[in-house]
Protein backbone atom coordinates (compact mmCIF):
# COMPACT_ATOMS: atom_id res chain seq x y z
CA UNK A 1 0.00 0.00 0.00
CA UNK A 2 3.01 2.31 0.32
CA UNK A 3 3.20 2.63 -3.47
CA UNK A 4 -0.46 3.56 -3.49
CA UNK A 5 0.24 6.31 -0.97
CA UNK A 6 2.93 7.83 -3.12
CA UNK A 7 0.69 7.65 -6.18
CA UNK A 8 -2.01 9.55 -4.34
CA UNK A 9 0.47 12.20 -3.23
CA UNK A 10 1.49 12.63 -6.85
CA UNK A 11 -2.11 13.27 -7.85
CA UNK A 12 -2.66 15.76 -5.02
CA UNK A 13 0.53 17.72 -5.47
CA UNK A 14 2.00 17.28 -8.91
CA UNK A 15 -0.74 15.80 -11.08
CA UNK A 16 1.00 12.41 -11.31
CA UNK A 17 -0.47 8.97 -11.96
CA UNK A 18 -3.84 8.07 -10.50
CA UNK A 19 -4.19 5.52 -7.69
CA UNK A 20 -3.85 1.96 -8.92
CA UNK A 21 -6.78 0.39 -7.09
CA UNK A 22 -10.36 1.49 -6.57
CA UNK A 23 -11.61 1.88 -3.02
CA UNK A 24 -14.94 3.13 -1.68
CA UNK A 25 -14.65 6.79 -0.58
CA UNK A 26 -14.51 7.34 3.16
CA UNK A 27 -17.37 9.49 4.44
CA UNK A 28 -16.66 11.75 7.43
CA UNK A 29 -20.32 12.65 7.85
CA UNK A 30 -20.26 12.01 11.61
CA UNK A 31 -17.25 14.30 12.04
CA UNK A 32 -18.95 17.01 9.97
CA UNK A 33 -22.04 16.81 12.17
CA UNK A 34 -19.88 17.11 15.29
CA UNK A 35 -18.21 20.26 13.94
CA UNK A 36 -21.69 21.57 13.09
CA UNK A 37 -22.83 21.04 16.67
CA UNK A 38 -19.71 21.81 18.71
CA UNK A 39 -17.93 24.49 16.66
CA UNK A 40 -20.63 26.13 14.52
CA UNK A 41 -23.27 25.65 17.24
CA UNK A 42 -25.90 24.34 14.86
CA UNK A 43 -28.75 22.12 16.04
CA UNK A 44 -29.14 20.58 19.49
CA UNK A 45 -27.68 17.11 19.07
CA UNK A 46 -26.08 15.47 22.08
CA UNK A 47 -22.31 15.72 22.38
CA UNK A 48 -20.15 12.58 22.43
CA UNK A 49 -19.09 11.28 25.83
CA UNK A 50 -15.65 12.50 26.79
CA UNK A 51 -15.90 15.82 24.96
CA UNK A 52 -15.82 18.83 27.29
CA UNK A 53 -19.47 19.87 27.13
CA UNK A 54 -19.21 22.92 29.45
CA UNK A 55 -16.47 24.41 27.25
CA UNK A 56 -18.59 23.87 24.13
CA UNK A 57 -21.71 25.35 25.69
CA UNK A 58 -19.75 28.41 26.85
CA UNK A 59 -18.38 28.72 23.31
CA UNK A 60 -21.85 28.49 21.75
CA UNK A 61 -23.22 31.06 24.17
CA UNK A 62 -20.84 33.53 22.54
CA UNK A 63 -21.24 32.38 18.93
CA UNK A 64 -25.01 31.95 18.59
CA UNK A 65 -25.88 35.68 18.91
CA UNK A 66 -23.54 36.44 16.02
CA UNK A 67 -25.91 34.75 13.58
CA UNK A 68 -28.73 37.18 14.33
CA UNK A 69 -26.40 40.13 13.70
CA UNK A 70 -25.21 38.50 10.49
CA UNK A 71 -28.78 38.18 9.30
CA UNK A 72 -29.47 41.87 9.81
CA UNK A 73 -26.19 43.26 8.50
CA UNK A 74 -25.60 40.98 5.53
CA UNK A 75 -27.99 38.14 4.75
CA UNK A 76 -31.20 40.16 4.42
CA UNK A 77 -29.91 43.22 2.51
CA UNK A 78 -27.65 41.14 0.25
CA UNK A 79 -30.40 38.71 -0.67
CA UNK A 80 -32.74 41.60 -1.41
CA UNK A 81 -30.26 43.23 -3.80
CA UNK A 82 -29.11 40.07 -5.53
CA UNK A 83 -32.69 38.96 -6.13
CA UNK A 84 -33.23 42.12 -8.19
CA UNK A 85 -30.02 41.99 -10.25
CA UNK A 86 -29.30 38.27 -10.69
CA UNK A 87 -30.58 37.21 -14.14
CA UNK A 88 -32.75 34.16 -14.65
CA UNK A 89 -31.21 31.05 -16.11
CA UNK A 90 -27.75 31.32 -14.57
CA UNK A 91 -25.72 28.10 -14.35
CA UNK A 92 -26.23 26.23 -11.08
CA UNK A 93 -22.45 25.66 -10.95
CA UNK A 94 -20.47 28.36 -9.13
CA UNK A 95 -16.71 28.93 -9.17
CA UNK A 96 -15.20 31.22 -6.52
CA UNK A 97 -11.42 31.77 -6.90
CA UNK A 98 -9.58 33.13 -3.87
CA UNK A 99 -12.65 32.15 -1.83
CA UNK A 100 -10.94 30.89 1.32
CA UNK A 101 -13.48 29.99 4.00
CA UNK A 102 -16.31 31.89 2.34
CA UNK A 103 -19.05 29.44 1.48
CA UNK A 104 -21.29 31.94 3.29
CA UNK A 105 -21.16 34.57 0.55
CA UNK A 106 -21.45 31.99 -2.22
CA UNK A 107 -24.76 30.74 -0.79
CA UNK A 108 -26.09 34.27 -0.32
CA UNK A 109 -25.04 35.38 -3.80
CA UNK A 110 -26.21 32.23 -5.59
CA UNK A 111 -29.01 30.62 -3.55
CA UNK A 112 -30.02 28.32 -6.41
CA UNK A 113 -26.55 26.81 -6.84
CA UNK A 114 -26.26 23.04 -6.69
CA UNK A 115 -22.45 22.88 -7.00
CA UNK A 116 -20.03 25.41 -5.52
CA UNK A 117 -16.24 25.32 -5.84
CA UNK A 118 -14.01 27.55 -3.73
CA UNK A 119 -10.26 27.74 -4.33
CA UNK A 120 -7.65 29.23 -2.02
CA UNK A 121 -4.23 28.62 -0.51
CA UNK A 122 -5.71 27.00 2.60
CA UNK A 123 -6.23 23.27 3.03
CA UNK A 124 -9.67 22.04 4.03
CA UNK A 125 -8.48 20.51 7.30
CA UNK A 126 -8.60 17.32 9.34
CA UNK A 127 -12.10 16.66 10.74
CA UNK A 128 -11.03 13.87 13.11
CA UNK A 129 -9.12 15.82 15.75
CA UNK A 130 -11.96 17.53 17.56
CA UNK A 131 -13.31 14.45 19.27
CA UNK A 132 -9.85 13.53 20.58
CA UNK A 133 -8.97 17.00 21.91
CA UNK A 134 -8.16 17.38 25.58
CA UNK A 135 -10.15 20.02 27.49
CA UNK A 136 -7.19 22.39 27.26
CA UNK A 137 -6.71 21.79 23.54
CA UNK A 138 -10.42 22.23 22.92
CA UNK A 139 -10.61 25.48 24.84
CA UNK A 140 -7.62 26.91 22.98
CA UNK A 141 -8.87 25.75 19.56
CA UNK A 142 -12.37 27.14 20.06
CA UNK A 143 -10.97 30.48 21.21
CA UNK A 144 -8.81 30.69 18.08
CA UNK A 145 -11.77 29.74 15.94
CA UNK A 146 -14.01 32.41 17.56
CA UNK A 147 -11.41 35.07 16.88
CA UNK A 148 -11.39 34.17 13.19
CA UNK A 149 -15.10 33.42 12.84
CA UNK A 150 -16.05 36.74 14.40
CA UNK A 151 -14.39 38.49 11.47
CA UNK A 152 -15.99 36.12 8.97
CA UNK A 153 -19.46 36.90 10.32
CA UNK A 154 -18.82 40.62 10.77
CA UNK A 155 -16.89 41.39 7.56
CA UNK A 156 -18.17 38.46 5.44
CA UNK A 157 -14.64 37.36 4.56
CA UNK A 158 -11.51 36.34 6.46
CA UNK A 159 -8.09 37.91 6.88
CA UNK A 160 -5.13 35.87 5.70
CA UNK A 161 -3.50 35.94 9.13
CA UNK A 162 -6.57 34.38 10.74
CA UNK A 163 -6.74 31.66 8.12
CA UNK A 164 -3.06 30.87 8.58
CA UNK A 165 -3.59 30.34 12.31
CA UNK A 166 -6.36 27.83 11.66
CA UNK A 167 -4.20 25.70 9.38
CA UNK A 168 -3.18 23.93 12.61
CA UNK A 169 -4.92 22.66 15.74
CA UNK A 170 -8.00 20.70 16.77
CA UNK A 171 -10.49 22.76 14.75
CA UNK A 172 -10.04 22.50 10.95
CA UNK A 173 -10.24 26.14 9.91
CA UNK A 174 -11.60 26.05 6.38
CA UNK A 175 -14.00 23.22 7.05
CA UNK A 176 -15.25 24.91 10.23
CA UNK A 177 -15.90 28.13 8.29
CA UNK A 178 -17.86 26.24 5.66
CA UNK A 179 -19.96 24.48 8.28
CA UNK A 180 -20.48 27.79 10.10
CA UNK A 181 -22.04 29.09 6.89
CA UNK A 182 -24.44 26.14 6.95
CA UNK A 183 -25.44 26.83 10.57
CA UNK A 184 -25.88 30.54 9.93
CA UNK A 185 -28.04 30.09 6.82
CA UNK A 186 -30.22 27.17 7.89
CA UNK A 187 -28.47 24.21 6.26
CA UNK A 188 -27.03 21.02 7.75
CA UNK A 189 -24.15 18.76 6.63
CA UNK A 190 -25.00 15.35 5.18
CA UNK A 191 -21.65 14.03 3.95
CA UNK A 192 -17.95 14.87 3.87
CA UNK A 193 -15.36 13.26 1.63
CA UNK A 194 -11.84 14.18 0.53
CA UNK A 195 -10.40 13.97 -2.95
CA UNK A 196 -7.46 14.52 -5.25
CA UNK A 197 -7.55 15.82 -8.81
CA UNK A 198 -6.24 13.43 -11.44
CA UNK A 199 -4.15 14.64 -14.39
CA UNK A 200 -7.18 14.76 -16.71
CA UNK A 201 -9.13 16.94 -14.25
CA UNK A 202 -11.42 14.24 -12.90
CA UNK A 203 -11.75 13.67 -9.15
CA UNK A 204 -10.58 10.70 -7.12
CA UNK A 205 -12.25 10.38 -3.71
CA UNK A 206 -10.00 8.93 -1.04
CA UNK A 207 -10.81 5.65 0.68
CA UNK A 208 -10.03 4.65 4.25
CA UNK A 209 -6.83 2.79 3.44
CA UNK A 210 -5.50 5.60 1.28
CA UNK A 211 -6.15 8.09 4.07
CA UNK A 212 -4.44 5.82 6.59
CA UNK A 213 -1.40 5.43 4.32
CA UNK A 214 -1.09 9.22 4.05
CA UNK A 215 -1.36 9.87 7.79
CA UNK A 216 2.32 10.65 8.27
CA UNK A 217 2.64 12.88 5.18
CA UNK A 218 1.93 16.49 6.11
CA UNK A 219 0.11 18.91 3.84
CA UNK A 220 2.56 21.62 2.81
CA UNK A 221 2.03 25.28 2.08
CA UNK A 222 0.88 26.26 -1.41
CA UNK A 223 2.85 29.52 -1.33
CA UNK A 224 6.21 30.31 0.25
CA UNK A 225 4.79 33.07 2.46
CA UNK A 226 2.02 30.83 3.82
CA UNK A 227 2.28 28.13 6.52
CA UNK A 228 2.56 24.36 6.59
CA UNK A 229 -0.22 22.43 8.27
CA UNK A 230 0.17 19.91 11.08
CA UNK A 231 -2.15 17.34 9.49
CA UNK A 232 -2.16 14.87 6.64
CA UNK A 233 -2.06 15.76 2.95
CA UNK A 234 -5.18 13.59 2.63
CA UNK A 235 -7.20 16.48 4.08
CA UNK A 236 -6.26 19.01 1.40
CA UNK A 237 -9.41 19.08 -0.75
CA UNK A 238 -12.89 18.56 0.71
CA UNK A 239 -16.32 17.73 -0.68
CA UNK A 240 -19.09 18.77 1.68
CA UNK A 241 -22.67 17.73 0.88
CA UNK A 242 -25.52 19.54 2.64
CA UNK A 243 -29.21 20.44 2.48
CA UNK A 244 -31.82 22.55 4.23
CA UNK A 245 -31.83 21.71 7.94
CA UNK A 246 -34.64 19.47 9.14
CA UNK A 247 -35.87 18.54 5.66
CA UNK A 248 -34.63 15.09 4.52
CA UNK A 249 -36.39 15.60 1.18
CA UNK A 250 -34.55 18.85 0.39
CA UNK A 251 -32.19 18.70 -2.61
CA UNK A 252 -28.53 18.12 -1.87
CA UNK A 253 -25.94 20.79 -2.60
CA UNK A 254 -22.26 19.99 -3.13
CA UNK A 255 -19.46 22.29 -2.05
CA UNK A 256 -15.88 21.46 -3.00
CA UNK A 257 -12.89 23.29 -1.63
CA UNK A 258 -9.58 23.00 -3.47
CA UNK A 259 -6.28 24.17 -1.99
CA UNK A 260 -4.15 25.62 -4.78
CA UNK A 261 -1.99 28.55 -5.79
CA UNK A 262 -3.71 30.18 -8.76
CA UNK A 263 -0.63 31.99 -10.05
CA UNK A 264 0.10 31.24 -13.70
CA UNK A 265 3.20 29.13 -13.09
CA UNK A 266 1.16 26.53 -11.19
CA UNK A 267 -2.24 26.90 -12.80
CA UNK A 268 -1.55 26.88 -16.54
CA UNK A 269 -2.06 23.37 -17.92
CA UNK A 270 -2.69 21.95 -14.46
CA UNK A 271 -5.15 19.28 -13.42
CA UNK A 272 -7.10 22.02 -11.63
CA UNK A 273 -7.36 24.07 -14.82
CA UNK A 274 -8.71 21.02 -16.67
CA UNK A 275 -11.17 20.34 -13.86
CA UNK A 276 -12.54 23.88 -14.00
CA UNK A 277 -12.72 23.92 -17.79
CA UNK A 278 -14.74 20.69 -17.75
CA UNK A 279 -17.49 22.47 -15.83
CA UNK A 280 -18.39 24.49 -18.92
CA UNK A 281 -20.18 27.78 -18.32
CA UNK A 282 -20.42 28.84 -14.69
CA UNK A 283 -21.58 31.64 -12.43
CA UNK A 284 -18.58 33.26 -10.75
CA UNK A 285 -17.62 35.54 -7.91
CA UNK A 286 -14.61 36.77 -6.02
CA UNK A 287 -13.90 39.29 -3.29
CA UNK A 288 -11.19 40.29 -0.83
CA UNK A 289 -8.77 38.70 -3.31
CA UNK A 290 -5.72 40.90 -2.64
CA UNK A 291 -6.08 42.44 -6.15
CA UNK A 292 -4.43 39.36 -7.65
CA UNK A 293 -6.66 39.50 -10.72
CA UNK A 294 -5.04 42.87 -11.48
CA UNK A 295 -1.64 41.18 -11.90
CA UNK A 296 -0.02 39.77 -15.01
CA UNK A 297 1.04 36.56 -13.30
CA UNK A 298 -2.60 35.67 -12.55
CA UNK A 299 -3.71 36.11 -16.16
CA UNK A 300 -4.72 32.47 -16.66
CA UNK A 301 -7.37 32.38 -13.93
CA UNK A 302 -8.55 35.80 -15.09
CA UNK A 303 -8.87 34.51 -18.66
CA UNK A 304 -10.68 31.43 -17.38
CA UNK A 305 -13.28 33.65 -15.73
CA UNK A 306 -13.72 35.79 -18.84
CA UNK A 307 -14.14 32.67 -20.98
CA UNK A 308 -16.38 30.58 -18.73
CA UNK A 309 -18.33 32.98 -16.49
CA UNK A 310 -21.79 33.90 -17.75
CA UNK A 311 -22.18 36.38 -14.88
CA UNK A 312 -19.81 37.48 -12.13
CA UNK A 313 -20.07 39.56 -9.00
CA UNK A 314 -17.11 40.94 -7.09
CA UNK A 315 -15.64 43.86 -5.22
CA UNK A 316 -12.86 45.87 -6.89
CA UNK A 317 -10.53 42.87 -6.64
CA UNK A 318 -12.44 41.41 -9.58
CA UNK A 319 -11.73 41.77 -13.32
CA UNK A 320 -10.10 45.12 -14.26
CA UNK A 321 -12.18 47.16 -16.75
CA UNK A 322 -9.75 46.91 -19.67
CA UNK A 323 -9.80 43.12 -19.59
CA UNK A 324 -13.58 43.01 -19.20
CA UNK A 325 -14.15 45.35 -22.16
CA UNK A 326 -11.78 43.38 -24.37
CA UNK A 327 -13.71 40.18 -23.62
CA UNK A 328 -17.07 41.79 -24.40
CA UNK A 329 -18.25 42.38 -20.83
CA UNK A 330 -19.89 45.41 -19.27
CA UNK A 331 -19.52 46.31 -15.59
CA UNK A 332 -22.17 47.80 -13.32
CA UNK A 333 -21.09 49.46 -10.07
CA UNK A 334 -22.64 49.81 -6.61
CA UNK A 335 -21.47 51.90 -3.67
CA UNK A 336 -18.36 54.06 -4.07
CA UNK A 337 -14.75 53.46 -5.02
CA UNK A 338 -11.99 56.03 -4.44
CA UNK A 339 -8.97 53.73 -4.38
CA UNK A 340 -7.82 50.24 -3.50
CA UNK A 341 -7.98 49.04 0.10
CA UNK A 342 -4.47 47.58 -0.22
CA UNK A 343 -1.61 49.00 -2.23
CA UNK A 344 -2.11 48.06 -5.89
CA UNK A 345 -1.55 49.21 -9.47
CA UNK A 346 -2.00 52.95 -10.00
CA UNK A 347 -3.19 52.31 -13.56
CA UNK A 348 -5.90 49.88 -12.52
CA UNK A 349 -6.89 52.11 -9.61
CA UNK A 350 -7.51 54.98 -12.01
CA UNK A 351 -9.51 52.71 -14.32
CA UNK A 352 -11.75 51.62 -11.46
CA UNK A 353 -12.25 55.21 -10.28
CA UNK A 354 -13.35 56.17 -13.79
CA UNK A 355 -15.67 53.16 -13.90
CA UNK A 356 -17.45 54.23 -10.72
CA UNK A 357 -17.50 57.95 -11.61
CA UNK A 358 -18.99 57.19 -15.02
CA UNK A 359 -22.13 55.57 -13.56
CA UNK A 360 -25.01 56.67 -11.34
CA UNK A 361 -24.44 56.17 -7.62
CA UNK A 362 -26.25 52.98 -6.68
CA UNK A 363 -26.74 52.45 -2.97
CA UNK A 364 -25.19 49.48 -1.20
CA UNK A 365 -26.26 48.54 2.33
CA UNK A 366 -23.72 45.84 3.15
CA UNK A 367 -20.02 45.05 2.89
CA UNK A 368 -19.03 42.74 0.06
CA UNK A 369 -15.30 42.08 0.24
CA UNK A 370 -12.88 44.91 0.89
CA UNK A 371 -14.01 48.47 1.50
CA UNK A 372 -12.15 51.02 -0.61
CA UNK A 373 -9.28 53.22 0.60
CA UNK A 374 -11.76 55.56 2.31
CA UNK A 375 -13.89 52.84 3.89
CA UNK A 376 -16.66 52.88 1.27
CA UNK A 377 -18.45 49.60 0.62
CA UNK A 378 -18.75 48.68 -3.03
CA UNK A 379 -19.31 45.86 -5.51
CA UNK A 380 -19.61 45.39 -9.23
CA UNK A 381 -21.31 43.05 -11.65
CA UNK A 382 -19.41 41.84 -14.70
CA UNK A 383 -21.72 40.50 -17.40
CA UNK A 384 -21.76 40.16 -21.20
CA UNK A 385 -22.79 43.31 -23.01
CA UNK A 386 -26.37 43.29 -24.19
CA UNK A 387 -26.76 42.36 -27.84
CA UNK A 388 -28.34 45.23 -29.86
Amino acid sequence: MRALAFATIAVAVTGGAAPAAAEAPHDFAAEARLIYRAVACGGGAALPAGLDAPTIEAHCKQVTPWYAKLDTSYVVPARELFATVRPAGLPATVVYPFGGGDLLSALITYPDATEITTISLEHAGDPTRLVAATPRQLKHALAAYRSAARQLLANHDSASENMKKLERGAVPGQLAFFITALAGLGYEPVGLRYFTIQPDGTLHHLGSQEIADLAATRARRKKASWVDTDYSVAFTNSELTFRRAGDPTAPLIVHRHIAANLADDGFVGSALAKHLEAKGQVAAMTKAASYLLWLGNFSAIRDYLLTHATWMISDSTGIPPRHARRAGFAQTTYGAFKGSYLGASATENEAFRKLWLGQPRRKLRFRYGYPDAEGNVHLMITAPKATP
